[in-house]
């Protein structure tokens, strides 16, 4: 039914968070995932905790904010897979960062590095694996946005800058790439228990809490069920979507 038995899926940022969730969530689905994460020791945990699902699960570094290193990262995918077409079947850009603070304290390097890792970097990946998935009229790419993107969030006014930038850049790639049958689609998730918000004061958490109105924090498999919905056969007829995953925290008509 969810048809990703033997697909090959590419996974940014798997080290840890939703990320690993997502790399989970689709080989335990039967997808063979290669994570890319520069975080090299969470990377293999991730390969060793998935040792025993249905998929196949791979790892290489990987820096999304630069470009060489995302092409090096398609070299080593597919000398992985000599047998088998240089296609990848399912892109998820999950990796990111932020750090939160006053949009006057943003120094020209945070601004650089927030830009290059939540918008170019996804971009970059796209563009670098997408070739292939035109020639074959066949894909699935699904970008981790965040409601942040939608609807702006105190203390993250680049980053929120950025993830509204990638819910644009995917509905205008779901147009372009329609005609070649590509399903682009975009999971933007609210605050999850992710070890970026770990490190956060517990009375900003609690004031998140407080403000969903389910009265918790996702967890990562929560946004990983959504990775899996638009990575299945059971979105073949969507594109171009924004699915958020917050608890009820951002409502839109």
């Amino acid at each position: 039914m969810l048809g990703l038995k033997n697909k090959l899926a590419i996974v940014t940022g798997g080290a840890s968070g939703i990320g690993r969730a997502i790399v989970m969530r689709l080989a335990s689905s039967g997808a063979s995932v290669f994570s890319g994460d520069v975080d090299e020791k969470g990377n293999m945990e991730t390969v060793d905790l998935a040792a025993d699902l249905t998929g196949e699960v791979k790892a290489a570094y990987l820096d999304i904010a630069d470009l060489k290193s995302i092409e090096s990262f398609r070299r080593i995918v597919f000398q992985h897979r000599k047998n088998d077409p240089e296609k990848a079947d399912i892109i998820v850009n999950a990796a990111g960062w932020d750090k939160i603070q006053p949009f006057l304290d943003s120094t020209p390097e945070f601004t650089d590095k927030v830009l290059n890792t939540n918008l170019k970097g996804p971009i970059n990946v796209v563009r670098t694996f997408l070739p292939s998935m035109i020639e074959a009229n066949d894909g699935k790419i699904i970008n981790i946005s965040s409601d942040a993107g939608r609807v702006g969030s105190m203390g993250e006014t680049i980053y929120s800058g950025a993830k509204g930038g990638i819910i644009a850049f995917t509905k205008s790639l779901a147009r372009e790439t329609a005609r070649h049958r590509i399903n682009v689609n975009c999971v933007c998730p609210g605050p999850t228990n992710t070890p970026l918000l770990a490190v956060q004061p517990e009375e900003m958490q609690e004031k998140l809490t407080r403000a969903i109105p389910f009265r918790r924090i996702a967890e990562p498999e929560e946004i990983a069920d959504a990775v899996l919905f638009f990575a299945s056969n059971m979105s073949n007829y969507i594109t171009g979507q924004v699915l958020s995953v917050s608890g009820g925290l951002t409502m839109a008509d």
